[in-house]
């Protein structure tokens, strides 16, 4: 860490205040070397910790430069590592709980800026979340954030944090944050919520039985391979797609007719007509765990008979729900 970098975050820590101009120069300080360290990381967190009101260009730059270290630092880049995900937790945790907006933004921005982060950290962020509705308290409930039911930041940062890259399933809905919706649902059913709630409910789960995410991302080690070859200047981009269409099975379909290899037509191409059509119908597993949530209660609500409508609407059949439940 350089020593005017050490020295500025260290006076703002005194004096629990941040100016404009010191933000800038932070900004210059902190990419000189177009990197951050360990140490600058630290000690921007105790400079946040001391800052009585943060500004919104302090939240931003915090934001972003932490960002930046903890989805590239380490190898391969935009991988976020489990030991990386338990630091950050670690330094933004009280009790179980992220005490502010700012350390909440930087937990969901992490999410979204990554390739890949843990099972982990995404169940601990849409725990902040969730826990905030279900108890009323949190970061997403103070000062003009606070409200009844669900209010328009949570939706947001749910939405964010379901179809962020590095959510469970990229641009796709899992079972289990399908599953925090509906307990969502029925804890704020009678109470006042954000309009943009519904519309995330619905097309949430919907997503989640309907939707189709394609094939899933390179593993880290993968991804460390190729990058490494990439970075190799002796080599060209046709060794580079041969190499890998005679290593990874799933490419040779991709990249078959590039190469002259394999038949005429990409066999991936077939592979992912055959799975969005399969995707747009319910299989009986997925009868059974809408029938089983929709149980959960004892009647229909109007947020249960839009998800039924929407799921009609493009399957192009009927949901019955099982006797009993009207």
């Amino acid at each position: 860490m350089s020593l005017e970098f050490g020295d500025l975050t260290t006076q703002i820590a005194g004096d629990g205040r941040i100016s404009a101009e010191e933000i800038l120069e932070l900004r210059r300080l902190g990419w000189a070397d177009g990197k951050m360290s360990p140490d600058e990381a630290e000690s921007l967190f105790s400079a946040n910790d001391a800052c009585d009101e943060p500004s919104a260009e302090w939240c931003d730059f915090f934001v972003d430069a932490l960002t930046s270290f903890i989805v590239h630092t380490v190898e391969p880049r935009g991988y976020v590592d489990q030991e990386m995900a338990d630091e950050l937790v670690a330094r933004i945790d009280h009790s179980g709980h992220v005490d502010t907006m700012v350390e909440l933004e930087l937990l969901v921005h992490v999410i979204e800026a990554a390739t890949s982060v843990p099972a982990s950290l995404r169940s601990y962020a849409l725990k902040q979340v969730e826990s905030a509705v279900l108890h009323g308290d949190g970061p997403t409930r103070r000062g003009e954030l606070t409200s009844q039911g669900i209010n328009p930041t949570e939706v947001t940062l749910l939405r964010r944090l379901i179809f962020g890259t590095g959510s469970e399933r990229p641009a796709g809905v899992s079972k289990a944050e399908a599953e925090m919706l509906f307990r969502i649902k029925d804890a704020t059913l009678y109470d006042v919520c954000a309009p943009e709630w519904k519309d995330l409910f619905v097309k949430g789960v919907a997503n989640f039985l309907l939707g189709f995410a394609g094939h899933e991302a390179l593993s880290p080690e993968r991804a460390a391979e190729l990058e490494a070859f990439m970075a190799d200047d002796g080599a060209g981009i046709g060794g580079f797609l041969a190499r890998s269409a005679t290593s990874v099975p799933d490419v040779e379909g991709a990249f078959g007719s590039l190469l002259g290899i394999g038949g005429d037509e990409p066999e991936y191409l077939g592979d992912f007509a055959g799975d969005a059509e399969q995707a747009a119908e319910l299989d009986p597993g997925e009868h059974s765990w809408l029938h089983d949530m929709l149980e959960a209660d004892e009647e229909l609500d109007e947020l249960e008979k839009a998800l039924i409508a929407f799921i009609d609407a493009e399957t192009g059949e009927t949901f019955v729900p099982r006797p009993g439940k009207t």
